[in-house]
């Protein structure tokens, strides 16, 4: 089944969300729904994720927020592994602590859950950086949500809703060059990631929106 398109401003595309998981909650409130979001790097997903978190949390919808990121190998191990130059890629992630998270989260009787972040000042996961309490909404989001590879296939089982947001390539190049540019890496450094990791990650997760829910395509 294809994913419904949505296009439009994106305050709008959040409004309407918003209301299908006030009414989805309204029907059973003591349930946890998982909302996933992905899409390719520099694509939006961590702005719109806060966003929405703000905006679930004025409404007392939110239970909580575990980024995909947050399960990044650590730089030690990914040296061992001789991975480090691909950090990012899909085979980089600590796939099946992502999926046990998401196991308990769903789990009945988990009234609290920690999970990792990742800190992209010290380019690092850091252990219980984040809990999950109560019921409501958790957020979710990260560039393979959708993947069918390297065991990313059975998050998506785990995802009531699965949004992927598309954005110009011209404009990705954009974003990722100047997000890597603040983080420390030189100009020409950053083109080159982009154009040897981020972008191909990009085609990956293009690859699979097909199994995303819904795919939104903000206008400017």
């Amino acid at each position: 089944m294809e994913p419904v398109v949505r296009t439009g401003a994106l305050p709008t595309l959040v409004d309407g969300l918003i209301e299908h998981l006030a009414a989805r909650l309204s029907a059973d409130p003591g349930q946890r729904l998982v909302l996933g979001v992905t899409g390719a790097p520099g694509s939006g997903k961590s702005t719109l994720v806060a966003g929405l978190g703000q905006r679930l949390t004025e409404r007392g919808l939110l239970a909580g927020t575990v980024p995909m990121d947050g399960f990044h190998l650590s730089n030690a191990v990914l040296d061992e592994l001789g991975r480090h130059g691909r950090k990012g890629a899909p085979d980089t992630f600590d796939v099946a602590g992502y999926l046990s998270v998401l196991d308990r989260l769903r789990a009945p009787g988990t009234p609290e859950v920690m999970a990792p972040v990742y800190r992209r000042d010290l380019h690092e996961p850091v252990a219980a950086g984040t809990r999950v309490l109560g019921t409501g909404v958790v957020l979710t989001e990260g560039n393979y949500l959708a993947l069918e590879e390297h065991g990313w296939a059975a998050v998506r089982e785990r995802l009531d809703l699965l949004i992927c947001l598309e954005v110009d390539s011209e404009e990705l190049v954009r974003r990722l060059v100047e997000r890597h540019i603040r983080f420390g890496r030189r100009r020409a450094a950053a083109a080159h990631w982009v154009r040897t990791v981020d972008m191909p990650n990009a085609e990956l997760v293009a690859r699979y929106a097909h199994r995303c829910d819904e795919l939104w395509r903000p206008l400017p």
